[in-house]
């Protein structure tokens, strides 16, 4: 008798277990499937007032001001960007395509402007200021889609927050970024991202003179020479555009040659190629540089 209830204290044990084994696979089952879980391939809805996608634009230094409308900007009539968003925002409904561009005090301080904010807090204030735009915009409209592109000391904003995005640490997931491009970006490496135009030999001012970082600060006092971006552009690097004119001190510097002052010298003057993007000819064959992102843009929002 006693052997009985033993054996029959062992089968009740076994088909409990049974029973909760296979509430547990079922309920891990729907939690993989469930909506809350994000399963794969699933419809990201959002509401109806959001954009399907967002072209962010961050111009260069000199080309914006803190507490612009990042709609209408109006703080540099001439921005080289507004020759690339104008065109755009006359094309699409802003219902459809939202085009923001990043209101920040973009100033360089140098032997020649003392009294500017430093490249280093204006950078970093166009960061903060972008990031939180696309924070904001992701939580509200998680199914839109971005367009990132920057000049000059804006193509190192956007370049330092794709080189986030594309190592999985961003402001919006890698797969919400249709496309990047960075002109004239002072952090530029060869062979990092896809090259539209004429080749450059050069790289970027801050990877120039990181190793001369101490000696150029007493003409650019408070910009950091940081280098290239560790990891590059990772995941997003073939939807990612460099752009860079020849003989532009900006992106096309030396690498180890001539003196720390020289180097420091051309990066404040930023020679006249630097300006000439929206006319240069010499940058992408056939076509400037503007109208080549104008296209660029519309054909990743059209398709």
């Amino acid at each position: 008798m006693k052997k009985a209830l033993t054996i029959l204290a062992v089968v009740i044990l076994i088909v409990v277990l049974g029973v909760g084994a296979m509430q547990w696979i079922r309920s891990s089952e729907e939690d993989l499937t469930s909506p809350e879980a994000g399963a794969p391939g699933e419809a990201v809805e959002q509401p109806e007032w959001c954009p399907a996608v967002e072209v962010v634009s961050a111009p260069g230094t000199w080309e914006s001001a803190k507490g612009d409308d990042p709609i209408y900007p109006t703080a540099n009539p001439y921005s080289f960007m507004l020759s690339v968003t104008q065109p755009l925002q006359e094309r699409y409904s802003a219902d459809d395509v939202k085009v923001w561009t990043l209101p920040y005090t973009a100033e360089f301080r140098n032997i020649n402007s003392p009294d500017e904010m430093t490249y280093d807090e204006s950078r970093q204030e166009g960061r903060l200021t972008l990031e939180t735009e696309l924070i904001t915009m992701h939580e509200q409209c998680p199914a839109t889609d971005y367009v990132l592109a920057g000049f000059s000391q804006g193509a190192v904003i956007v370049g330092d927050i794709a080189n986030a995005i594309g190592q999985g640490n961003g402001p919006v997931p890698s797969e919400r970024i249709r496309g990047v491009a960075v002109v004239a970006d002072g952090r530029r490496e060869p062979g990092v991202g896809q090259v539209p135009g004429n080749p450059v030999s050069g790289v970027g001012a801050e990877v120039s003179l990181e190793a001369l970082n101490l000696l150029v600060q007493p003409v650019v006092p408070g910009a950091t020479m940081r280098g290239p971006r560790e990891g590059g552009f990772g995941t997003i690097n073939d939807r990612t555009f460099d752009i860079c004119a020849p003989d532009d001190s900006i992106c096309d510097a030396p690498l180890g040659v001539g003196t720390a002052l020289d180097r420091a010298l051309a990066l404040v003057a930023a020679n006249g190629v630097h300006a000439m993007y929206a006319s240069n000819p010499n940058v992408i064959p056939g076509t400037t540089t503007n109208a080549w992102l104008v296209d660029w843009a519309i054909d990743l929002i059209d398709n």
